[in-house]
């Protein structure tokens, strides 16, 4: 089995400042559900790690989170893909705990639950924090450069190797081979 890790805001849909609240406020950028399912046609299984501070702030609630993740898989499934887990982080950076990337705690529950080493896995994000967690458990970092893209990659701590591409779709051509 072959795992490909994603963030979600910022890579599968489009980013808000103001957190995304509810499934209304989620929108997909263009191309991202059909790059999702190119993958699982392939040989990949999805998995999804995201921070979701905006509960730990009571911005929203767990059931608007549950229906938020509920309308992103519904469309990926309506095009033939499939994401087969998402795992999440409630806190916020004052909570101090070892899920909230760039700590590694999501990236382990993700390869306890597929019973996989992530070493060499594809891990795809679109900030620093994302990227750190990543080579953490020694995922390979790809920067998507949507959502805070641009902006980390003119950071200057970005770890060794971290490839970059101008979006899901070219990310996913490049591991299916399709480039």
């Amino acid at each position: 089995m072959r795992l490909v890790t994603l963030d979600r805001d910022g890579v599968i849909n489009c980013d808000r400042n103001a957190f995304i609240k509810n499934p209304d406020e989620w929108k997909p950028i263009p191309g991202s559900l059909d790059e999702i399912a190119n993958l699982t046609q392939s040989i990949y299984r999805v998995a999804v790690a995201t921070n979701q501070s905006g509960i730990g702030r009571g911005l929203l609630d767990m059931a608007a989170l549950n229906a938020i993740n509920e309308k992103m898989s519904k469309a990926v499934n309506q095009i033939g893909g499939c994401i087969d887990a998402v795992f999440f982080c409630p806190h916020t950076q004052l909570d101090q705990c070892n899920c909230r990337k760039p700590e590694s705690g999501l990236f382990k529950d993700i390869a306890e639950h597929f019973c996989l080493d992530l070493k060499g896995a594809p891990a795809i994000g679109d900030s620093l924090s994302d990227l750190q967690a990543a080579t953490s458990v020694g995922a390979i970092p790809l920067l998507a450069l949507t959502g805070k893209g641009k902006e980390t990659q003119s950071t200057d701590n970005l770890p060794l190797n971290t490839q970059f591409y101008s979006d899901l779709a070219q990310e996913i051509d490049n591991l299916t081979g399709k480039t």
